[in-house]
């Protein structure tokens, strides 16, 4: 695989990797106006049903406020070139948790019933994060 991309111009591998970031970045900063307003949707199609799930139904806010913080520093690390690949580590976090709390937590696949349009959006983040780690690869940290 290492012969491929040594055929594929640095450019185009560069651009294809600031267009990654920039989804990455874009979706975790767009959805903060739901978080840190406390928008209805955000609040109870999401947050306040993940509290009750975990025993915890006066903390919503914290969690919300902790997620929202997580992405924060997750899309300001994947925009940041020489942090990339710990931006994309972490997003894939973020992203495996969303998904496992749509599919086995309390929200379910389509909480919004809109298609499960958060449920794909979080698969697809998670789809580029896995392709940011890999086409990084050489600069994550060795143990």
């Amino acid at each position: 695989m290492q012969a491929v991309a040594t055929r594929i111009n640095p450019r185009i591998i560069t651009a294809i990797s600031w267009i990654a970031a920039g989804w990455i970045a874009w979706e975790f900063l767009y959805y903060l106006q739901f978080k840190l307003t406390g928008a209805e949707g955000s609040v109870q199609g999401v947050f306040q049903p993940i509290a009750n799930w975990v025993g915890l139904p006066a903390h919503e806010a914290p969690i919300r406020w902790t997620v929202a913080i997580l992405e924060i520093i997750a899309a300001t690390l994947v925009l940041n070139q020489p942090t990339r690949w710990y931006g994309a580590f972490m997003s894939a976090g973020i992203m495996a948790g969303a998904i496992f709390l749509h599919v086995i937590g309390p929200i379910g696949i389509d909480p919004y019933n809109d298609g499960a349009m958060l449920f794909k959006e979080a698969c697809f983040t998670l789809t580029v994060a896995g392709f940011l780690l890999w086409l990084h690869r050489d600069e994550r940290p060795r143990l």
